[in-house]
């Protein structure tokens, strides 16, 4: 049985924003941004907000129909120079953390480690994001959202790339037909995150 997706509106945010903030709660890199459950339980649904707001704008936001999970896609053209797609100039991951969380250093950080490993000079549909409701997790509704993308990405002969942020995830996408692109980026003091590639089949 096909799992129904739409496109997300603007009056989507508050699904989207809480699907993502109850899916990566817990997630690594996640705990290394905000460290201490307290802080995390409150700033963490501002990062989540400002990235749904970055994507509704200038990307495309798909939701399962019964609102269960979401990914966040972003369409970067061969001319994107690396700075990363959630932020047009160097000032961006400045800007993010004095909407965010101003004291956490590391929320300029994250943007700034990110951008730095985006691949640039090559077309590509990015996946900032993929959120499945906790309870409804191990269903392949993540599953369902990718391929549907990765479908189109094989008629277009278009790459897809991601940054998976736990090992499950990474097993997920090597699945999908990602592979590790360059090295594997270490959050000082933090978790592991993996750059990965796919292109296009056929």
């Amino acid at each position: 049985m096909g799992v129904a997706i739409r496109a997300a509106g603007e009056g989507d945010r508050e699904l989207v924003v809480g699907l993502l903030d109850a899916a990566f709660q817990d997630d690594p890199v996640s705990g290394w941004v905000f460290p201490g459950a307290e802080r995390r339980r409150t700033r963490h649904p501002r990062l989540m907000a400002a990235f749904a707001d970055i994507v509704l704008e200038d990307g495309r936001i798909d939701v399962t129909e019964d609102g269960t999970a979401c990914a966040l896609w972003l369409s970067i053209p061969a001319q994107d120079h690396g700075l990363g797609p959630e932020h047009a100039d160097d000032e961006g991951p400045a800007r993010l953390r004095a909407e965010v969380d101003p004291d956490n250093r590391r929320v300029e950080e994250i943007a700034r480690l990110t951008a730095g490993i985006h691949p640039s000079g090559v077309a590509h549909e990015y996946l900032w994001m993929i959120a499945v409701a906790p309870e409804c997790q191990g269903q392949g509704l993540g599953t369902a959202l990718i391929t549907a993308v990765l479908d189109r990405c094989d008629q277009d002969g278009v790459a897809a790339y991601l940054e998976a942020s736990n090992a499950r995830s990474r097993k997920l996408y090597e699945r999908l037909g990602f592979d590790l692109k360059g090295r594997p980026l270490d959050l000082p003091d933090g978790p592991r995150m993996w750059p990965m590639w796919r292109e296009p089949l056929g």
